[in-house]
């Protein structure tokens, strides 16, 4: 029986002024997924118990970091928050890798999403504690399936010849 440990998933965001998609690792406390199942209850006239479907999602991905300036992902994650961005300005684009399952030649099995970035605290603490960054990442639309080179830090839509 294996376990799957967080180490073994990976999280990749793509910063406003890079080019590139940087880890979500040191100083990430939790960043965790929620699919928020959206459902449709219906109790019909011959039946005691009622029925629930699926109807869709709205998912999302609730964070919690110590604000360390020089990692990327959270600069830029406090700088949403702290100069108050919205719209597309707090727009991201965000990759989930599952390094647990099987590489191959374009990397390890992964999904994209575009993100509406929520930076709900920016707390500062009592004197001597870490700032904290927290809020939640917002799924926009349909993630894509694919592939996440750790290497090159490049994603691959499964669909790519």
């Amino acid at each position: 029986m294996k376990q799957v440990i967080r180490n073994m998933i990976a999280d990749y965001l793509k910063p406003a002024d890079s080019e590139g998609f940087v880890l979500m690792g040191t100083g990430f406390n939790t960043l965790d997924e929620s699919p928020n199942a959206q459902t449709d209850e219906k109790t019909y006239i011959n039946q005691a118990s009622s029925s629930t479907s699926i109807k869709g999602y709205k998912p999302e991905f609730s964070f919690d970091s110590d604000f360390i300036e020089d990692e990327a992902a959270i600069a830029d994650l406090y700088a949403i928050g702290r100069n108050r961005l919205t719209g597309e300005d707090a727009q991201r684009e965000y990759v989930r890798v599952e390094l647990f399952k099987t590489k191959d030649t374009k990397g390890y099995p992964a999904r994209k999403f575009t993100v509406s970035v929520e930076v709900s605290d920016l707390a500062t603490g009592d004197g001597g504690e870490v700032t904290n960054v927290s809020g939640t990442l917002h799924q926009i639309g349909e993630f894509i399936e694919g592939f996440f080179d750790t290497q090159t830090k490049a994603f691959t839509a499964a669909n790519a010849g």
